[in-house]
């Protein structure tokens, strides 16, 4: 029998050990309990820190990108070099394009844009006119005026730049741990069929208007829309070497284009562009490698045409829907703030962009409580999933909207789905990166949250294909991925077969294995 003595030394080297091992086990943290943990660590030690973290981070997609506007100025003014472009130094844009300086140089009072890195002052002056870069509104020109300004400079260039354009943007994506992006652009054939747009006579039906357009040989140019954009991105991936044994970091991003319908002309011409982008997104869908899944209305929102024709556009896309039931459509809407139009102006521009033109996502949507019966139409788009694109530094430099004033807050609160974006990284001076830290500062968001938000990037992408969520929920994966996405590791067979068959799906996989990699290196225990 053990003595008293004996029965004490046990108990005591019993205690020891638990005492040793309670205090770890109750501090094991999952790996996304790690990164949060992490993320909180680095706010505290401030913005760079946090920014350092954030840049880490996989971010999934960015689903609000025009094209034009995330090309930095630098680029530009790079191209018009090339282009052998003229610079008019007073009004600090273009004046002559794509004139050979051999053989005629530039005109009194303009300058050769190859000359520009020997007139720093000037290069200065036209990077700020191309930006946001520099500018306080204290001339009498608004934040607004300035950034939309901004667009009319970039006209004119050859359109042969597209595939540098787009790698610069998806090398910047990758540096970021980005994997999608969305780009609206506007092909140069929108704008022959603009020229070639007349109106009908009164009372012709939509249907009836679009078979003109069709028999005028619309068709043909969608068609010619669509074998430009594969050369474009066949020229882009050679150039990024993706087929070779060293790719470009630019590779690793999937990249998709929106339809940009420019809604600011008349009734004709925006009705002959829907219908356009109807045609070469239909098209282009129904092929193995889409490059065009979607549909998007663009320019001002409080534009002359764009306000006074709001509805008749929605309008518009609801009588075509029908005709394209496969082609997906995210409007701006909301882009307004007080002041900026009438308040009447303010009420129903989301609730159209739903309820009429059918519209799977919003951009900006920044005056939702100004609209009519706010907390209903949040609800409802809480019920049919409608996200928001959220472009926090966009909202600020050009409506002013910021902080407090900010509705990413109360569409959380209603759980409606949002993803950040980026609008015009270029024009802005920014990255998703940027924006991901505002987001945190502003709003306190966490790791958690911000994960929603990457996890909501691709979820609500016009991806082809079914998801690997059942109900948007991110805690239903489908059954035949579920173990794999739980633990990090290869797919099934079951599962590689779902994931052949969807882009989407694939992308969502992706971003998992990416979440596993980052949060486990926020664990020194595991590395």
């Amino acid at each position: 029998m053990l003595n008293s003595r004996s029965c004490l030394t046990q108990l005591t080297l019993l205690v020891a050990v638990l005492l040793q091992f309670l205090p770890t086990h109750a501090q094991a943290r999952t790996p996304e309990q790690q990164a949060t943990a992490s993320m909180e660590q680095a706010r505290a030690a401030g913005p760079l820190a946090l920014h350092v973290f954030l840049a880490g981070m996989p971010k999934g997609g960015d689903l609000h990108n025009h094209l034009a506007g995330a090309v930095y100025a630098e680029s530009w003014l790079r191209d018009a070099a090339a282009d052998h472009v003229c610079i008019d130094p007073q009004a600090l844009d273009f004046a002559h394009r794509g004139i050979p300086l051999a053989t005629e140089p530039c005109s009194a009072g303009t300058v050769a844009a190859s000359t520009l890195q020997q007139n720093q002052p000037l290069y200065d002056k036209l990077i700020d006119a191309f930006s946001m870069r520099t500018f306080v509104p204290l001339t009498g020109e608004s934040g607004h005026d300035h950034f939309f300004a901004s667009f009319d400079h970039f006209i004119g260039l050859s359109e042969s730049h597209k595939p540098e354009w787009v790698d610069e943007i998806a090398a910047r994506a990758a540096a970021q741990n980005e994997q999608y992006l969305e780009l609206m652009d506007t092909p140069d054939a929108a704008f022959s069929v603009i020229a070639k747009a007349k109106p009908v006579p009164p009372g012709t039906g939509y249907a009836a208007w679009r078979q003109q357009l069709l028999d005028a040989g619309l068709s043909q140019q969608a068609l010619a829309v669509r074998n430009q954009m594969d050369h474009f991105e066949q020229t882009r991936r050679q150039q990024e070497r993706c087929e070779t044994a060293q790719p470009a970091s630019a590779c690793t991003v999937e990249v998709r284009y929106l339809y940009q319908v420019l809604r600011n002309m008349p009734p004709p011409a925006v009705f002959a562009q829907i219908v356009l982008g109807f045609e070469v997104a239909a098209a282009d869908l129904a092929s193995p490698n889409p490059h065009y899944v979607g549909l998007n209305l663009v320019q001002p929102e409080d534009a002359e045409y764009s306000i006074s024709d709001y509805t008749l556009h929605m309008q518009m896309i609801a009588a075509l829907r029908p005709l394209y039931p496969h082609v997906p459509v995210t409007l701006h809407a909301g882009e307004l703030a007080p002041g900026l139009v009438p308040p009447e102006g303010l009420r129903f521009h989301i609730r159209q962009a739903m309820e009429i033109a059918g519209a799977q996502r919003i951009g900006h949507g920044v005056d939702v409580m100004y609209e009519d019966q706010p907390s209903d139409l949040l609800k409802t788009m809480a019920e049919h999933h409608i996200l928001v694109e959220i472009n926090l530094t966009s909202n600020d430099v050009i409506l002013g909207i910021k902080g407090k004033d900010h509705p990413l807050p109360l569409y959380r609160k209603y759980d409606v789905p949002v993803a950040l974006s980026t609008d015009d990284e270029g024009v802005s001076r920014i990255d998703l990166t940027h924006e991901y830290l505002v987001a945190a500062e502003t709003f306190g968001l966490t790791y958690p949250d911000l994960k929603e938000m990457a996890r909501n990037s691709i979820e609500y992408s016009f991806l082809p294909g079914d998801s690997l969520w059942r109900d948007h929920d991110y805690r239903h994966p489908q059954l035949v991925c579920a173990s794999g996405l739980t633990s990090g590791g290869e797919p099934d067979v079951t599962c590689g077969a779902v994931l052949a068959a969807s882009p989407k799906a694939r992308q969502q996989w992706q971003l998992e294995q990416r979440f596993h990699r980052f949060e486990r290196a926020q664990q020194p225990d595991l590395h």
